[in-house]
């Protein structure tokens, strides 16, 4: 049978997953869950590379469950299968996708239902610790919470039997080496790894392959069929006309919901500050919000009760929302492999995206930096009454640097420190 030709029944899915499937209204496998979910039925360790909007994560999420749900369990869940990602809210996410797909199929003769825990660094530790009791099946997890729980002996980590290790490339980006190290001697030797990631540096490499047992190599090219439709913008404009043009263009275009990406914590509260004081509706998204703050502005989001959404790259990551038309990048992404990662949030689906950049004089270089690393040339626009006054300068770059920033934008030791500790 070919690829195009492929059901999810003729990937090996028990009738439980097939039902949850159909529930979802999926009405073909993607081919990363065409590659990937007979490898994992099977036991082997994967190691897989697809891009955003792939559907990665019920490509393992699918095969796992219908183990667990095959699996006749007795009066004590042990922990059987533990997702590490980099981020609260992509724990969240993975976290209700999985208990989405479980839904009502546990099998009728089970004596406890499937229980998947969701746990992660920022809210108290003790109600975590509460839920834990009577152990889990499934643990969806950031690492610097699950090391906090194992120390307070409330999980142990001897059962697992797969370790799934999600969004790869950034848990290293994030400085999550010392961490992962750590839990995987926390881990049975035996037990299969997979391994999912956007991209791989060559650390990710060296990483898996110290990781990995003759894994199932797994790389999905982008192609016409599967590059999101998103209408890609570079529009010219004085770093302190951003925001006006923002609300200029929110208002132009009708734009129902726009996420807005922006350099910092400060950024993220000052243009939703300005926002909400012309009449726009919006909420700003950091890292140093409390659990809740963040929890309520991306439900707000998603529910279309909130029109714009300012956020840092904590959102660029993993965070699945529907239909969004629109994405906006006030402030261009340090790294330029962060742009499609940002962009991404829109295009999903099938359905067609906005992305627009805003470029200035001083962030030509940059933006430049990026138009060649993805292949791609933007026509720079203007908009009336937005005419820049600045001009660029020429890229100069500190002795011995690469162009791989914007230069006097680097973030401080302790910044990144305060950044990295607000993900755990």
């Amino acid at each position: 049978m070919t690829g195009a030709h492929m059901t999810f029944a003729s990937l090996g899915l028990s009738s439980q997953i097939l039902r949850a499937v159909e529930e979802r209204n999926y009405t073909a496998p993607t081919p990363i869950q065409r590659a990937v979910i007979p490898g994992v039925l099977s036991g082997r360790d994967v190691w897989a590379c697809a891009h955003t909007g792939s559907g990665k994560t019920a490509a393992y999420a699918l095969p796992l469950l219908q183990r667990h749900l095959e699996t006749r369990r007795d009066t004590w869940r042990r922990i059987r299968s533990l997702i590490l990602v980099p981020t609260r809210e992509l724990a969240a996410q993975i976290g209700a996708s999985i208990e989405g797909y479980a839904g009502r199929h546990s099998p009728s003769d089970a004596r406890l239902p499937l229980k998947v825990a969701v746990v992660f660094g920022g809210p108290s530790i003790n109600p975590q610790m509460m839920s834990l009791r009577g152990g889990a099946d499934m643990v969806v997890a950031t690492p610097g919470r699950l090391l906090d729980l194992v120390e307070h002996n409330a999980l142990s980590l001897q059962s697992v039997t797969t370790l799934v290790l999600d969004e790869a490339d950034r848990l290293l980006d994030l400085g999550f080496a010392d961490e992962l190290a750590n839990i995987l001697s926390l881990l049975p030797e035996r037990r299969q790894n997979l391994l999912f990631s956007a991209t791989f540096p060559p650390a990710v490499g060296s990483f898996a392959e110290n990781l990995l047992r003759d894994p199932l190599r797994v790389d999905i090219p982008s192609t016409p069929a599967t590059v999101p439709d998103i209408d890609q913008r570079a529009i010219q404009v004085d770093p302190p006309r951003r925001t006006q043009l923002l609300l200029h263009l929110i208002r132009e275009h009708g734009w129902p919901r726009v996420l807005v990406f922006v350099a910092t914590k400060y950024s993220t509260e000052h243009v939703a500050e300005k926002l909400r004081r012309a009449g726009i509706n919006a909420a700003a998204l950091h890292g140093e919000l409390s659990q809740g703050a963040r929890t309520r502005a991306l439900a707000d989001f998603k529910a279309e009760q909130l029109q714009v959404l300012v956020a840092t790259d904590v959102a660029a990551r993993g965070i699945d929302i529907m239909h969004l038309p629109t994405v906006v990048n006030y402030d261009l992404p340090r790294s330029t492999d962060d742009y499609i990662h940002r962009i991404g949030r829109t295009g999903r689906a099938g359905r067609s995206g906005v992305a627009v950049s805003f470029v200035s004089a001083g962030t030509e270089s940059h933006f430049r930096l990026i138009e060649k690393r993805h292949k791609m040339t933007l026509p720079r626009e203007v908009v009336a009454g937005f005419e820049p006054m600045e001009t660029a300068a020429p890229l100069t770059l500190v002795p011995g640097a690469t162009a791989g920033g914007i230069k006097g934008k680097r973030k401080s030791k302790k910044d990144k420190l305060r950044e990295q500790a607000s993900l755990k």
